[in-house]
């Protein structure tokens, strides 16, 4: 229960400049249309408004152009229909088909031909407001226009978005590694089918992230506000193709572990050098702030991948170990490239191999 309060608390504190901002479009666009047009209901106006922004992660100014432009187009077609044909039974039923089937000619998007449909339905079904002929697509582009300039000058921090989102991926891949470091010296296979289980989550994790990053670059296109924040938004690219690579070769890794702990045996040699990556790892993560951190990451990480030779003196290593060896380098690859290093100078360093 306590774990519980805390995710609603969290997602509750999260929304607080959400809920301000569609409050405040909100507002603005009613009183735009009642004070500034003089319509007495302009319920479009506040519908518009609020749905366009809502609390999608994505909130970049083409996404909520676009859920506007869906209202106002099924608004705009309902109102022709009622001018025309009037209202009824089958003008209801010609009136969502033509919605649906329109909206499908301009756009791919499920979710664009729906918006199009209820949006008709709303004004072939409510009462006809004062107000004047098509006072209610001029209510749906005031919302729309508020709604867009809202996201331009009062955006969620990108930033920080991205930040959080780039730290939960972080988490699970450092904790993937400590327990791969626990399993090589404990042999507990059981452990190693855990891991393999943590790292498959994953997927979602870089998905948010790259939807908070490219909302981000969109966001301070448009937004006077953020166009100091392109350096950042550069790097953060940088480092998400990195670890996005690395954690798909990550996967292969604990596969690959988890099928060579049915012996139970205790690698040390192998747990120190996930020792090493999780060290590495540790850098990237701190560069999430301070991507001037990355020098040191790269540093660290040149000396790494010399060092990932099977032959390597020091390392006694069986066939198996040596697999698992094989596919540490292209995953030190990835962290490098992660840490802004070229990709072919990364794989350049990688010792040759027989």
């Amino acid at each position: 229960m306590k774990a519980d309060s805390r995710v609603v608390i969290h997602r509750v504190v999260d929304s607080l400049w959400q809920v301000m901002l569609i409050t405040l479009a909100s507002i603005t666009s009613y009183s735009i249309a009642f004070l500034g047009f003089g319509h007495p209901v302009p319920l479009l106006a506040v519908t518009v408004a609020i749905s366009s922004l809502g609390f999608a992660r994505d909130t970049r100014p083409g996404r909520v152009a676009t859920t506007a432009l869906a209202m106002i187009i099924g608004v705009a077609l309902s109102e022709v229909f009622l001018l025309t044909l009037g209202p009824g039974v089958w003008q209801l039923g010609v009136l969502i088909s033509l919605a649906l089937l329109i909206a499908r000619v301009i756009s791919p998007n499920p979710a664009f031909a729906i918006t199009v449909a209820i949006q008709a339905v709303l004004v072939q079904l409510l009462t006809a407001p004062t107000g004047g002929v098509f006072a209610r697509v001029i209510d749906g582009i005031i919302g729309a226009l508020v709604a867009l300039l809202v996201t331009a000058l009062a955006p969620r921090n990108p930033i920080r978005l991205i930040r959080r989102d780039s730290r939960a991926l972080f988490v699970v891949f450092k904790n993937t590694l400590a327990q791969l470091r626990t399993v090589l010296i404990s042999g507990d296979g059981q452990a190693a089918d855990d891991a393999l289980a943590q790292i498959r989550q994953t997927q979602p994790l870089i998905d948010n992230w790259k939807s908070s990053l490219e909302s981000a670059q969109a966001i301070s296109r448009v937004s006077p506000f953020y166009r100091w924040a392109h350096k950042q938004m550069r790097d953060q690219k940088i480092l998400l193709r990195g670890m996005d690579l690395a954690t798909r070769n990550l996967r292969v890794v604990t596969r690959r572990i988890d099928f060579l702990m049915e012996d139970k045996r205790s690698r040390r040699e192998l747990a120190e050098l996930v020792t090493r990556f999780i060290a590495a790892v540790d850098l990237l993560e701190q560069s999430i702030d301070d991507f001037s951190i990355r020098a040191k990451a790269q540093k660290y990480l040149k000396k790494l991948i010399r060092e990932l030779d099977p032959n390597f003196p020091g390392l006694e290593l069986t066939l198996g170990d040596k697999v698992v060896l094989m596919q540490l380098r292209p995953m030190a690859v990835d962290l490098a490239m992660a840490a802004g290093m070229p990709g072919e100078v990364a794989r350049g360093l990688l010792p040759k191999v027989d």
